[in-house]
């Protein structure tokens, strides 16, 4: 019995990941659909107190960002390492039994917050004993993954196990700042560690893991080496240096001490180096490899995640600025910008992982290439819809707050925004529905195809 559901087959632990993942983002969309629902029709969940806004939004955002993203990049992570090292997992059983308390956690704990026992914190809500196992999920994984490294069988690096492993290194530390089971401050110094440790989970780990996964990708895919070794660990060791301090920019319109303010502001706008070294070397790389953008989906989704990069950290600094931030920072347009950045870029980038990496590892052709693309479109135009709307609406209540018009006057304005945003959150959950409908057929499939013939990760015909 500990044999099947302790399992030591090479892989099997990243496929656990990923599979959990899919389940997750099904969830998770499907709460985040039902929020965005209720700012059009308000009185849709009345009576239900567990399916209310104050209550499914945290649920959502929870669920997402630490049983989808996380859980996805995870597996990626786990998929990666042994990869890059030459080398095999440190322990199947080990990542096997983690992702078994991973997903209890991102159950017990949606329950939970439903039900309203929560922090309160952003992105922190889950409270003990659900934190406490966050964290030794964390050091479980951290120590999988350095004791694989330090058995490689190669002797340089490669820039991803840089990214993957700082990412591992950082979290457990993040994580531990940002839960006041750990750290717990009063007034305004809580709201300083909320927001250090709610920006540099976006910065030291879903930035990190993402494009740790994206140089790894790029290569693999287009079977051109990454153009500069040099310029990527550049990108590495200044993410590394200049993000840590930035959460403060949340808070200009508060009486933090202005030094960290400045501080916040200046290492916003120092991020724009390790951006524009990331982005060059992504589209450097694919010199001479850019029509197979025609032909490979997995790639086709790794670069669109690279394009929402260019747009969330162009728009991060810019918005980071003081001039610029009074005006939005009490508007939509924030929340289109952190979905710019975790649905955007990071999801684009680990969906085209998964879809390469599960062909891989459980040699089985992906079912169907046409509802591969139909995810991609899907996704794409609901993410833009979304997007869209929402940075419409932050403008629009920006200026009436600007203007002093009465929120009465002004919000009416929001409705047609509300509702394209709806109709973009239900293109995005159907394309979540067809994902997990593809991958699920894929593992159904009974027949191996020689792994040489899994190198182009989708094939160009239509399939089925």
């Amino acid at each position: 019995m500990a044999k099947k559901f302790l399992s030591n087959e090479e892989g099997s632990s990243s496929k656990f990941f990923w599979y959990s993942a899919i389940f997750w983002l099904v969830v998770g969309m499907g709460a985040g659909l039902l929020g965005a629902l209720e700012f059009s029709f308000p009185d849709l969940t009345k009576g239900v107190e567990q399916l209310s806004f104050t209550r499914i939004r945290p649920a959502h955002v929870n669920t997402v960002a630490f049983g989808w993203l996380s859980m996805a990049n995870i597996g990626s992570a786990l998929f990666i390492i042994p990869a890059l090292c030459r080398t095999k997992l440190h322990s199947e059983k080990l990542a096997n039994f983690t992702c078994y308390v991973w997903n209890f956690v991102i159950g017990a704990g949606f329950i939970s917050l439903i039900n309203g026992y929560t922090e309160g914190r952003e992105y922190a809500e889950y409270r003990e004993p659900f934190d406490i196992l966050i964290l030794v999920g964390l050091a479980l994984l951290s120590y999988n993954l350095y004791r694989t490294v330090l058995t490689r069988t190669v002797k340089k690096l490669y820039v991803s196990v840089w990214y993957i492993m700082g990412a591992f290194f950082w979290m457990p530390l993040i994580y531990i700042v940002g839960n006041r089971t750990f750290v717990a401050m009063d007034g305004l110094n809580d709201g300083i560690l909320n927001w250090f440790y709610g920006h540099n989970i976006l910065g030291m780990w879903f930035t990190v893991l993402g494009v740790g996964i994206a140089y790894y990708m790029l290569p693999k895919m287009t079977g051109r080496p990454v153009w500069s070794h040099s310029l990527s660990m550049l990108g590495f060791w200044t993410i590394a240096f200049f993000y840590a301090p930035t959460g403060t920019h949340h808070l200009l319109q508060s009486p933090v001490p202005e030094w960290l303010k400045a501080l916040a502001v200046i290492f916003s706008a120092a991020l724009l180096i390790p951006v524009i070294s990331v982005l060059v070397n992504f589209y450097m790389s694919m010199r001479g490899s850019w029509w197979m953008l025609t032909t490979n989906m997995p790639l086709r989704f790794v670069l669109t995640g690279a394009f929402f990069y260019f747009l969330t950290c162009i728009q991060g600094p810019f918005q980071a600025t003081r001039g610029v931030n009074w005006y939005i920072h009490f508007t939509q347009w924030v929340v289109a910008h952190a979905h710019l950045a975790l649905l955007g870029t990071f999801t684009f980038f680990v969906i085209g992982a998964m879809y390469y990496g599960i062909q891989r590892l459980s040699g089985r052709r992906i079912y169907s290439v046409r509802l591969v693309k139909w995810h991609y479109w899907l996704l794409l135009i609901g993410f833009t819809l979304f997007f869209v709307s929402l940075t419409i609406a932050g403008l629009q209540q920006g200026a009436g707050w600007a203007l002093g018009y009465p929120v009465a006057q002004w919000s009416l304005t929001l409705l047609p925004m509300w509702m394209v945003r709806s109709i973009g959150g239900t293109m995005m959950f159907a394309s979540s529905c067809l994902f997990a409908y593809n991958i699920y057929m894929t593992m159904r499939e009974n027949s191996i195809t020689p792994k040489e013939q899994l190198d182009i990760a989708v094939p160009v015909e239509e399939g089925k």
